[in-house]
C-alpha cells in the first residue's frame, strides 16, 4: 500500500483531445477569468480610493471582492495553462495548495455573505441602531472571524485529506483538485473521517443559509411596508439576486461534495464544479456591487480623474 509521500504529482481532468477544443477551453476560461479580475479589481480599487465608501457595507464588499479574486485565481489559471500546454499534471504540493485555498476562500466567503445579509437587515429594519451595532471595530472583528474560520476549516480538511494513503491511481476527475475526487484515490477506510468532516461543514453551511434567508425574510417584510412601489421594486431587485447567487453557490457546492458516486459522471461533476467555483466569483461584482448607484458614481469619478491626470 503506497502512501501520500510516494506521490509527486496528480493528473487533472483532461479536456477534449483535439487542439482546437483545448484552445477553445483556454479562451473561454481566459475570458471568464479576465471578467472576474476586472469586476473585482474595480470594486477593490474604487472602495479603497473613495473615502465616502468607507462604510460597513462597502467594507464587506471589499472583502468579498478579495475572496472572489483569490478563489478564481486558485483554480482557473492552472486549468488554462494545462490546456495551453496540452498537459494534465499538477504537483502534489500544488494540489494540496488548491484544496486549502479553495476551502479557505469559499468558507470565508459564505460566512462573509451571512454577515452581509445581517448588515442589510440592520440597515433596513433597525436603521437607528446601525452605527451602534455595526461600528468599525465590530466590522473588523466580523471580517477577521470570517477569514479565520475559513483558514481553520481549510487547514483541517487539507491535513486530513492528504494524510490518507492513495493507491487508486493519481488521476483526479476534475479540472482542479477537489476533495471528493481525491478521496476516490484513497485505499484506506480512514477517508470516512473526511466524509464526516464534510458533512459537518455542509451542516454549518446550511446553518449560514438559514440565517441569510431569515435576514432577507425580515428585510422583505420591512420592504413590503414601503409605500413607494419604486422603492419596493428597487429593494427586491437588489435582494433577490443576492439570494439566487447564494442558493446557486450552496446547492451546487453541496451536490459536488455530498452526491453519491453512483450518480457521478465526468460531465456532471465538471458542470457542478464550474457552477460553484467559477460562476459566483465572476457574477458577484455585477450583482453585489456594480449595480449599486453610489459605487458606480465613485467608479466614474475614479476613471475621469485618471484620464484628467493623463
Amino acid at each position: 500500500m503506497s502512501n501520500s509521500s510516494s506521490i509527486t504529482h496528480f493528473l487533472l481532468l483532461p479536456f477534449p483531445g483535439t487542439r482546437q477544443l483545448q484552445l477553445l477551453h483556454f479562451c473561454l476560461f481566459l475570458a471568464i477569468y479576465l471578467a472576474a479580475l476586472l469586476g473585482n479589481g474595480l470594486i477593490i480599487t474604487t472602495i479603497a480610493w473613495d473615502h465616502h465608501l468607507h462604510t460597513p457595507m462597502y467594507f464587506f464588499l471589499f472583502n468579498l471582492a478579495l475572496l472572489d479574486l483569490g478563489a478564481i485565481s486558485t483554480t482557473v489559471p492552472k486549468s488554462m495553462v494545462n490546456s495551453l500546454w496540452d498537459t494534465r499534471a499538477i504537483s502534489y504540493t500544488g494540489c494540496a495548495a488548491q484544496v486549502f485555498f479553495v476551502f479557505c476562500l469559499f468558507a470565508a466567503e459564505l460566512y462573509l455573505l451571512t454577515t452581509m445579509s445581517y448588515d442589510r437587515y440592520i440597515a433596513i429594519c433597525r436603521p437607528l441602531h446601525y452605527e451602534t451595532l455595526l461600528g468599525s471595530r465590530v466590522c473588523l472583528h466580523l471580517a477577521a472571524a470570517a477569514w479565520a474560520c475559513g483558514f481553520l476549516i481549510a487547514l483541517l480538511h487539507t491535513a486530513n485529506t492528504f494524510s490518507l494513503p492513495f493507491c487508486q491511481g493519481i488521476a483526479v476527475g476534475q479540472f482542479f483538485c477537489e476533495i471528493p475526487q481525491i478521496l476516490k484515490l484513497s485505499c484506506s477506510t480512514s477517508y470516512l473521517r473526511e466524509v464526516w468532516l464534510l458533512l459537518i461543514s455542509v451542516s454549518f453551511s446550511f446553518g449560514c443559509f438559514v440565517l441569510i434567508v431569515v435576514s432577507y425574510v425580515q428585510i422583505f417584510r420591512a420592504v413590503l411596508r414601503i409605500p413607494s412601489q419604486q422603492g419596493r421594486h428597487k429593494a427586491f431587485a437588489t435582494c433577490l439576486p443576492h439570494l439566487a447567487v447564494v442558493s446557486l453557490f450552496l446547492s451546487t457546492g453541496s451536490i459536488a461534495y455530498l452526491k453519491p458516486s453512483s450518480i457521478s459522471s465526468p460531465s456532471l461533476d465538471l458542470v457542478v464544479s464550474v457552477l460553484y467555483s467559477v460562476v459566483p466569483p465572476t457574477v458577484n461584482p455585477l450583482i453585489y456591487s456594480l449595480r449599486n448607484q453610489e459605487l458606480k458614481a465613485a467608479l466614474s469619478q475614479l476613471i475621469t480623474g485618471c484620464f484628467q491626470k493623463q
